[in-house]
């Protein structure tokens, strides 16, 4: 009896994962579309992204300490510092700052915390922030600036030459019949590198595609959300073009412009709003794929992406539901006659 086993609580093995350790590798793959967020908008850029971290922060930490009265601070787990990223990334770096601070009390206070904090929150805090004030502030959220003309309130896009219109917009005409494909004048390198209009985070194609190896390379990730997600638009997309190619531009625009690679790689793939099993996760890409490019091309709104992430947050439970996978050991129903199991 000298030799007893004792068999604690499970995990009994430690992967090294933490919910710290892959907040803060999210925010790093986030690095190099921060970089070039700031050397195309200059001081736009830079103050909205500062005052979207910092709300975030501040709302979580007073919410959780005065209102939910938690043990400990949930601020230091990263959580917030990746909303409030995600939530600069999905704005023009002309808005009002004030309205900045808005949407990061909406993401943080009702979305996120209201739930009950990380972990527990139905749809994504920072796409949730961005379509609240979509709806409350239109024509502060599609007014673009140029790349190149930094500054940082609204009032200064009166100045001609100072806005544009995105590539998504221009593709909207294109299949509302207003427009050539002619006047889509941005190149796919322009996408690529960043050299076009659009919110701080989505432009520069390249930058964005460099964080999703990096998490796949540090398995923060795994391929099935993204990959299906950018499969199904090229495909979706590259049939609609070659049914009709003056209407529906060609599949590497979609894939290149406005957020679809930014809501592809660092919002669907987000834990706790997308499903767990890798199954589900195919579904939930290609439904996602297909709601965007429907969006874009028949929707009042040019850009579809982020409904379509937070139109299948909503569906997650149900296809996490519907993959669940069996328990060790269980057998499969036995069906006998009558229809009785």
């Amino acid at each position: 009896m000298a030799n007893k086993l004792t068999i604690s609580l499970s995990p009994h093995v430690h992967g090294g994962d933490s919910v710290k350790k892959n907040m803060y590798g999210v925010c790093l793959a986030l690095l190099p579309a921060l970089l070039c967020s700031f050397y195309f908008f200059g001081l736009g850029a830079i103050a909205v992204t500062a005052v979207s971290v910092a709300s975030c922060v501040f709302f979580e930490w007073v919410i959780g300490k005065y209102l939910l009265r938690l043990g400990r601070p949930t601020v230091t787990d990263g959580s917030a510092i990746l909303t409030g990223l995600l939530l600069a990334f999905n704005l023009p770096a002309n808005i009002p700052l004030w309205i900045v601070v808005i949407g990061a009390l909406f993401a943080i206070g009702v979305v996120k915390m209201t739930f009950g904090g990380l972990g527990c929150n139905l749809f994504n805090p920072a796409l949730a922030g961005r379509a609240f004030l979509l709806i409350s502030f239109p024509v502060q959220m599609t007014t673009w600036p140029t790349p190149g003309l930094p500054f940082l309130t609204i009032a200064d896009t009166a100045v001609d030459g100072q806005t544009g219109a995105t590539p998504l917009a221009v593709m909207k005409l294109i299949a509302k019949g207003d427009a050539t494909m002619n006047d889509l004048g941005d190149s796919i390198t322009d996408m690529l590198l960043g050299n076009t209009g659009g919110c701080i985070g989505e432009v520069c194609a390249l930058a964005l595609i460099i964080g999703l190896i990096y998490m796949l390379a540090k398995r923060i990730i795994t391929w099935h959300i993204p990959v299906s997600i950018l499969l199904t638009v090229f495909v979706f997309a590259g049939l609609m073009h070659l049914a009709n190619p003056a209407t529906y531009v060609a599949p590497q625009y979609h894939l290149l412009s406005g957020g679809l690679l930014l809501g592809a790689i660092f919002m669907a793939t987000d834990y706790v709003t997308s499903p767990m099993t890798a199954k589900g996760q195919i579904i939930y890409g290609v439904a996602i794929g297909l709601l965007t490019v429907v969006i874009r091309t028949w929707g009042a709104y040019p850009e579809g992406m982020s409904f379509a992430i937070l139109i299948m947050n909503a569906f997650t439970p149900l296809i996490n539901n519907y993959c669940k996978p069996k328990r060790f050991g269980e057998r499969p129903a036995v069906v006998k006659e009558g229809g009785k199991k």
